[in-house]
């Protein structure tokens, strides 16, 4: 495994080395952490953000890792009228209102608005090392056979919103993890290069953390993987919708949807997302009837095994 961790650091600096960004989206996760140590030899700067009123993994992460690299880093506090104000932009945006898509994206927009006005037009991030390296906690529950299939089948169908979003605000994000180069070269590795154990823990993205173990604090190289949701804090956003919509209204609402659009509506979070759609949007219509979400009438893209546009999974 050797050569294949002198390789991966190879790509990655070569990946990285013409790129002029200074910031990156950094969470003090391991992707973001080991974009910070490739471009910390240059002016590169990191910006965090942390819900003010929920509690998130992100910001010790990230200070502890911004300070071992010298890395200037900007915590960008939110409070709630922030992050609703970002949920109706992003519903806008991305079209959908899928529960989990739209609350991991509002980092994103949020990071990438507080840049644009500091007049940046260009982030990097750790997007795509997941996807590449096998870093999901699903997949390390699968047997080796299931493995490279599953990885195959991502690949096919990965999006990340966070470009969507960037490009409407006149942006660019540079995604190293997804250098043609990068997933060439990770097709290539053994199971186990991609997903080992470490007392008795099983980790994903196993070459990554090797190739930077030395190079980052242990906190950083063998914490586990937690959603954006959870590392922001804004996965608190669920107990806040359940807090102040009540279950009458809740009812009266979603048998109102269910009758006049067909959508089902599966939580009050939900509900608030959809209500922010429809004001922007006609009913989900999709072109193919053969192949259509049984919650929202959309169509369902080859291979994904969740409804892109209003989150429903498993979609049997």
């Amino acid at each position: 495994m050797t050569d294949d961790i002198v390789k991966i650091r190879s790509l990655l600096e070569e990946s990285l080395i013409d790129s002029n960004a200074k910031w990156i989206a950094f969470s003090g996760g391991l992707d973001s952490s080991i974009v910070a140590k490739i471009k910390s030899i240059d002016d590169i700067n990191g910006i965090t953000i942390i819900a003010k009123d929920f509690v998130g993994t992100d910001l010790s992460y990230s200070q502890i890792t911004a300070k071992h690299l010298g890395v200037p880093l900007e915590l960008k506090y939110v409070e709630i009228n922030d992050m609703l104000n970002a949920i109706t932009e992003t519903v806008k945006i991305l079209k959908n209102f899928n529960d989990i898509e739209i609350r991991n994206s509002i980092v994103p927009y949020l990071y990438l608005s507080e840049l644009k006005k500091k007049n940046i037009s260009k982030v990097i991030t750790g997007d795509g090392a997941d996807e590449i390296f096998a870093g999901y906690n699903f997949l390390i529950q699968k047997d080796h056979s299931e493995i490279k299939n599953e990885l195959k089948r991502m690949k096919e169908i990965m999006h990340f919103p966070s470009q969507k979003i960037a490009n409407e605000l006149g942006m660019s994000i540079e995604m190293p993890f997804i250098d043609e180069k990068i997933i060439k070269f990770a097709e290539t590795l053994p199971i186990d290069s991609l997903i080992n154990k470490k007392n008795e823990t099983t980790f994903g993205k196993w070459i990554l953390r090797k190739a930077f173990e030395n190079d980052l604090p242990d906190s950083v190289v063998w914490r586990q993987k937690t959603p954006m949701q959870d590392g922001s804090g804004t996965t608190a956003l669920t107990k806040l919708f359940e807090s102040i919509v009540t279950d009458e209204i809740f009812n009266e609402k979603t048998k109102k949807i269910k009758d006049d659009d067909g959508v089902t509506i599966r939580t009050k979070e939900s509900l608030h997302y959809y209500e922010t759609y429809r004001k922007e949007f006609d009913i989900p219509n999709a072109e193919n009837e053969l192949n259509l979400c049984s919650d929202c009438n959309s169509e369902i893209t080859n291979n994904s095994k969740f409804c892109r546009m209003c989150g429903k999974f498993p979609l049997t």
